[in-house]
């Protein structure tokens, strides 16, 4: 059964879907529901593995990848939450081992499939769920399930962010689908704008319904209105038409766009450093991000006092215990990570786990370009040609990139699953040939 089309098919499908959209299930079913399903998925994870035991090798995989999960397991033993630290391991690896078998059962082209079937029910249920709340309920709705030590009777006034639809539809946004947050929203419309792209590019779905669920997806980046959403698609431009330009350029040429391209991303770095409170302006967001500096600063803090190896791995933070249950909060909400992945690797982990982190996502990084830029010479009768299935990797790298910079989600969920998946992948090289070719 494992090894069924159909299986397959759902199995990637529904994964994928909870891995973008888990607060779906814990607003609805709550946290012990969530953990059946989690648990069940990573079960399926294990046993396809188990199942292509002879197609694969622990040592073949990126050595910082392994480092970075044996840092995780480590870090247990200087942990100041010994227990917390031991969840958060169990999570991060049950998430990196979904990843691994994503990246060692599937080939790009049947990822692409499942993503594009994933985050079409995420985009298609959001707009559905908005449009029956400003319709026909007319208020604001809270979670089914309240989160883990939330009482709504208590509060004397409930914070916007706790909610799970603000009923902003028809006032024109910023609405925040199934997963109840805008900025999660928003970052599921920009990976689905990729992915229907490249389907429709590579003509590998109906131009028609290829064309609505694209409209969509730019739709739903409009209504979500996530500034972080609009710096991811600048640097998906930029690094795209540098893709471009060295697929068609060769020797001193290729060089010279290597070159320039440098340039122009410490340009950038520049003008956005420099220039930040003019473009927070101009993106309607205050200078301190939503109260993210006062989360970075108390983070900042909290990390120089065990700088070198962190307090140890928690992944998201848990807030019954020290330091998180008192750490920061925004809005009226105790916060769950620190809005910024590097610095949470850095309190978990230390420099030593942010080095290491940080030459994960730098060799898959430079292995995704290189899988972009290379032509695919397995495609019979057709050399030199390149599939356009080969630019996924490296652009949804780029947007996860972007928005950890804002946000914490490249360590938790879909951001470590796609992680996982792209640094396996462009290690192992793809076993069957890519389709959707087109000519350079």
């Amino acid at each position: 059964m494992i090894e069924s089309r159909r299986f397959r098919q759902v199995f990637a499908a529904f994964a994928l879907f909870t891995l973008f959209a888990g607060d779906v299930w814990r607003y609805s079913i709550g946290w012990p529901g969530f953990g059946i399903i989690a648990a069940l998925i990573v079960t399926g994870a294990i046993l396809i593995l188990v199942r292509r035991r002879h197609e694969w090798h622990i040592e073949r995989f990126p050595i910082f990848l392994l480092a970075f999960l044996a840092l995780t397991l480590l870090s247990i033993a200087w942990s100041f939450y010994p227990g917390a630290s031991a969840l958060g391991v169990a999570t991060t690896w049950g998430t990196i081992v979904i990843g691994a078998a994503l990246a060692v059962a599937y080939s790009w082209n049947e990822i692409l499939a499942a993503l594009g079937t994933a985050l079409r029910f995420i985009l298609g249920l959001s707009l559905l769920f908005e449009f029956v709340v400003a319709a026909f309920i007319r208020h604001p709705v809270l979670p089914i399930v309240p989160a883990p030590g939330v009482d709504y009777a208590e509060l004397e006034t409930i914070p916007k962010l706790m909610y799970w639809s603000r009923d902003l539809l028809f006032e024109g946004g910023k609405i925040q689908g199934i997963v109840g947050n805008s900025s999660l929203l928003a970052f599921v419309a920009l990976a689905a704008l990729l992915v229907f792209a490249i389907q429709l590019v590579g003509k590998t779905v109906h131009r028609f319904w290829g064309g609505f669920w694209l409209l969509v997806a730019v739709g739903t980046i409009a209504l979500t209105r996530s500034p972080t959403i609009y710096a991811a698609l600048v640097g998906i431009a930029l690094v795209l038409g540098v893709v471009l330009l060295l697929r068609h350029t060769s020797g001193p040429a290729k060089t010279a766009v290597y070159a320039g391209s440098a340039i122009l991303a410490i340009g950038t770095a520049l003008v956005a450093t420099l220039g930040s409170a003019q473009l927070l302006s101009l993106v309607g967001k205050s200078a301190d991000l939503t109260g993210r500096v006062d989360i970075w600063n108390a983070v900042i803090a909290l990390a120089q006092e065990r700088p070198a190896f962190g307090w140890g791995w928690v992944s998201f933070w848990a807030p019954w215990v020290a330091p998180f249950d008192n750490l920061a909060f925004a809005a009226g909400v105790r916060q769950l990570h620190a809005h910024n992945a590097w610095l949470d690797v850095w309190l978990q982990l230390g420099v030593v786990g942010l080095v290491v982190f940080g030459m994960l996502v730098l060799t898959t990084s430079t292995r995704s370009l290189q899988f972009a830029i290379s032509s695919d010479k397995r495609i019979p009768g057709q050399p030199g040609t390149f599939s356009v299935v080969s630019l996924l990797p490296l652009l949804l790298l780029v947007a996860l990139l972007v928005q950890s910079v804002f946000e914490s989600r490249l360590l938790i969920e879909y951001g470590m699953v796609m992680l996982t998946i792209i640094a396996i992948k462009t290690k192992l090289g793809e076993r069957v040939p890519l389709r959707a070719a087109v000519a350079p």
